[in-house]
């Protein structure tokens, strides 16, 4: 990956570790397939938080938006933004 700002590549791990965000999302946005997202990860993580993280994606269809179950979309933590609810 060529010179990408901190603050990218942070947003970047974020949505990698999201258990709802696709990684046709972080390619829609970012322009990083599955294997450039791995590999993103695995620079930018230690050797067990990487380990950790294969772990949590590895065959979970929320992670690919043609295995998802019909009913998963757009998830948002009922705590975010409690102020404007």
């Amino acid at each position: 990956m060529k010179h990408v700002e901190r603050g990218v590549i942070d947003r970047i791990i974020e949505m990698a570790w999201e258990d709802r965000t696709p990684f046709e999302a972080i390619e829609a946005q970012f322009g990083l397939n599955e294997s450039s997202t791995t590999r993103l990860m695995r620079q930018e993580l230690s050797p067990a938080a990487f380990r950790r993280w294969r772990a949590r994606v590895s065959g979970r269809s929320t992670k690919h938006v043609a295995r998802r179950p019909k009913g998963v979309s757009r998830h948002q933590s009922k705590t975010h933004n409690k102020v404007n609810r």
